[in-house]
């Protein structure tokens, strides 16, 4: 009840077309002022910024690709250097197995020369060890053979007798009543 009365006695309520014309046009005016002066400005930078973000934006995308590009080219490389790793393994270890092997064929092949040298050396040592034998029984037959002859029969007597002698004594150094002959 009070505020009745109140809006009444205010002038504020009441319509002044004086008021009303001054008013529009000075929002008319301001409007026009901010618009040339102000609103320009403010849509230029408006734009400005949202150029700018457009443009981290697109920056952000293109260095995302190229992470993403050099994080696959990485691992393209760690793999390749992995398979290349693995192939260098693999082929040492096939080298050092041939060369074992290489080795291995080469020691035998020298043990083997070297039994057989030991071999022909053994087999030329007994051979000069029979002969020199057979010169010894051939001198020990032609002393016992003039002893028991007691006469002396000229040299090639003795050489043919004990040459006989020899031919008749077996090779492996026994006698024909199964003894090791033993000289002194």
């Amino acid at each position: 009840m009070f505020l009745p009365s109140v809006l009444a006695a205010s002038s504020l309520v009441k319509v002044q077309p004086g008021l009303i014309f001054w008013t529009l046009v000075t929002f008319i005016f301001v409007a026009i002022v901010l618009k040339a002066k102000a609103w320009g400005p403010i849509l230029s930078l408006v734009e400005e910024r949202e150029k700018q973000i457009a443009s981290s934006i697109e920056s952000a995308k293109r260095e995302r690709a190229e992470a993403e590009k050099l994080l696959a080219d990485q691992k393209t490389a760690i793999a390749e250097a992995r398979r290349e790793a693995a192939e260098m393994m693999r082929r040492n270890t096939q080298e050092m197995e041939k060369f074992r092997e290489e080795l291995m064929a080469k020691s035998r092949k020298e043990a083997e020369e070297l039994k057989l040298s030991a071999r022909r050396e053994i087999d030329e040592q007994k051979a000069k060890a029979i002969a020199e034998v057979r010169s010894m029984a051939v001198d020990l037959a032609m002393e016992v053979a003039g002893k028991l002859i007691s006469e002396r029969m000229d040299d090639s007597k003795q050489r043919a007798l004990a040459e006989q002698f020899v031919q008749g004594l077996p090779l492996n150094g026994t006698s024909a009543s199964g003894a090791v002959r033993r000289t002194a």
